[in-house]
Formats: structure tokens, sequence, C-alpha cells
């Protein structure tokens, strides 16, 4: 018997299918900019505040970092891969998130976008080591650009699994005489992977870090009916030329607060991320939303809240995109977040009945006197999102 042409695995368009348009239409956001000030690499860290760090590192191991500087007042976490730490949490006394870091190519882009902003040239503390410059975004929000790190050395990998995928093709039986028995132990983070954030103002938001950091957009949302108003979220990525890098190192939507939406770290394989939800869940560890498959960036995911509250994210098998990719287009929905896997929760949704969900409304009855993007029609659009 043979196998039709048209079923077999062919090369296709990354932007065709599920909930996904065919591209721009005429005059829309082009989705990078044209003369940016540098083109970051990658993310490098992010930046907390919180009051207990004994508290913090116990659900950081258990989520599965590496611990690489503990004292009274500062938790540095890594990945298996090399680079400098992948989040540093500092004691405050309210929690809080301060930043994310992003790596620049060499450290004359470091001068380059200090010179272009008029702000200071720093050296990092001997424990990173390399040069930084802060800058802030739109938003008020602390954005630092950091070059020459002292990367750590990489860490042996968590083990990947030998998979019978060979019903139509002997050649996919891969394991014979041997058992599957993934290990009962954390989902090990290899590295960050992204982070998300709500804005007020998104498309100034947006622009600026086109502008200053160089990075494209892979996939625009925008509210069912209301595409004309232009998007309410970008997926944004680094652009390396023809190198491919992560569908989204970046993440940005349009609210009405400004805040820290979520993070995500990259583990090994399905099997990590099943074996690791089993893991905190026995832990007491509370559970957000998943494991399912992403549309935009095609991530298997989990979701998870950390102690503090704050959402964080296990992955595996995302999309990379090379810098020839145009944007996508597509409608915001709560059922296009997802191909397959339970429906998005209330809780990832943000609107579950707790404190964070009561803070998000006093923001939008803020947001629709303040001068800002989100206003009553842009309300509307985000009400038929949670609602779809």
């Amino acid at each position: 018997m043979t196998i039709d042409h048209a079923h077999r695995t062919r090369d296709v368009d990354g932007h065709q299918g599920m909930h996904v348009d065919q591209g721009a239409l005429p005059g829309e956001h082009p989705g990078r900019a044209v003369n940016p000030v540098i083109k970051v690499q990658d993310i490098a860290w992010l930046e907390f505040r919180k009051p207990d760090l004994d508290r913090a590192q116990t659900f950081a191991e258990a989520f599965g970092f590496g611990v690489t500087v503990r004292t009274d007042d500062e938790l540095h976490l890594r990945g298996l891969a090399d680079g400098a730490p992948c989040v540093i949490i500092r004691k405050g006394r309210r929690t809080s998130y301060v930043g994310a870091a992003f790596r620049a190519a060499e450290s004359a882009d470091v001068l380059r976008l200090a010179r272009a902003t008029g702000h200071r040239v720093e050296r990092l503390p001997e424990s990173i080591g390399g040069i930084g410059v802060t800058v802030t975004d739109p938003s008020g929000q602390p954005v630092r650009v950091v070059a020459d790190l002292d990367d750590g050395r990489q860490l042996p990998g968590q083990r990947t699994h030998d998979y019978n995928f060979g019903a139509l093709d002997p050649a996919g039986i891969t394991r014979t005489n041997a058992t599957q028995r993934p290990p009962h132990e954390p989902a090990l983070v290899e590295r960050l992977g992204h982070v998300v954030l709500q804005r007020t103002r998104y498309l100034e938001n947006l622009t600026w870090y086109l502008e200053h950091l160089g990075l494209i957009v892979s996939d625009f949302l925008y509210y069912d009916g209301q595409r004309h108003r232009g998007p309410v979220m970008s997926f944004i990525r680094c652009d390396r030329g023809s190198e491919p890098t992560d569908h989204h190192t970046l993440a940005m939507t349009l609210g009405p607060s400004d805040r820290y939406v979520h993070s995500a770290y990259q583990v090994c394989d399905l099997d990590a991320i099943g074996a690791g939800s089993r893991y905190l869940t026995e832990r007491g560890y509370r559970h957000s939303w998943g494991i399912g498959r992403h549309i935009q960036g095609s991530q298997i995911f989990d979701y998870w809240r950390d102690p503090d509250g704050f959402l964080v994210e296990h992955f595996s098998d995302g999309d990379r995109f090379d810098a020839s990719l145009e944007p996508g287009w597509a409608p915001m929905t709560a059922s296009g977040l997802a191909q397959w896997g339970p429906p998005a929760s209330k809780d990832f949704l943000g609107i579950a009945p707790n404190k964070r969900s009561l803070s998000e409304l006093r923001s939008i009855l803020t947001g629709l006197r303040s001068d800002n993007e989100f206003d009553s029609e842009r309300l509307l659009g985000l009400m038929k999102v949670a609602s779809s």
C-alpha cells in the first residue's frame, strides 16, 4: 500500500491555517522599524522584587531553576544553557516586576544606545560581569541592554526520550527492549524564552521597542470587528537576519494597566512538561492552564502561579523564524490561544474572582477615564475575547 503524497510531510507557510489570516492589508503596521538604533540578540534576564526569598527559592527549585547566587537580599536563578542568570530576585517590601534585560551583540551596541538616549553605561555586578545601559520605555518600565557578560558554562541537559512513532514507517521505531520511564523530578529549565507585558499605550510602546531594540513582529492580533483600529497584541522576535530566532522574545498586549502578564521558560520535551507538572502538583503549587499547544508560536505549554501570584510557563517545541517572514494577522479569541488542550482557564484569562481580577477591574475604571489607547470600544473587544 502506498501513502498519498498529500499526506506526506511538506514545508508549509507558518502563517497559514487555524485562526491566521494571509497577512497585512495595505497601510497596516509593518511590524518593524526602518532604521532601529540597535538590534538586540536575545532576552537575558528578568528582575523581580519579593519579600520572602526563601519561599521564592523553594518554588524556583521545584519549577526547575538552578541557584547561582543566594544572599539575604538577592537570589539569582539560571537554566541549563550557558549564559547569565535568567531571573534575578531582590528582596523588597512588596512583590513587583522590575523589568527585563536584553543581550546586545557587542559592547558597541550598548554604547550606541546610551548615546542615542542620553543614558550612562555602567559596569554590571561582578557576579554577572560585562556592561549595561538602563533606559525607560514609554510606560516608565526600566529596560536594560547588556553585553560582554561572564556566561556560566552549560550544564548537563535533562534526558530527552526516544519515541516509538512507527505504525506507518518502521524506521520510526527507535526504542527496542527498553521501557519509557521519565524521571520523577522537576522539568529542568533550559533558558528564559520570553516575557509578556500589558500596556495602556500599546502602539506607543510597540514602536519604542521596535525603534530602540530592533525587534520585529511575528504576529499581530486584533479585536474581532476592530481590525480597522489596528492591532491590540503583538508577538515580537529578535532580528538576527538569516539566523532563526524564537517566534517571540517579547509579547505585548493592550490593556487597562501597565503590568507583567507572564514569562516563559524552555524545557527539553513534552515528557519533561508532564512530569514537571506532576512534581509541582504534588507540592501543592497552583496550576493555571495546560497542558496544550499554542497557535502563535506553536509551543507546547503549561502555566503555573508562583507563591506570589506571578504567572510562569514551561514550554517546549516553539517556532523559529528568520527575518524574512512578514507578520501574520489574526483576530484575538480565547479559543485561538491553543490548537489543542483544555479551554483557557479563568485564572489564565484574568477573570477568576480574586485580588488580581479585582485590581484589573479597578484599572479598567481608571483607564477609561485616562488619556490612553484603552477606551470603551476596546473594552467591548476585550470582553468579547474573554467570552469567546
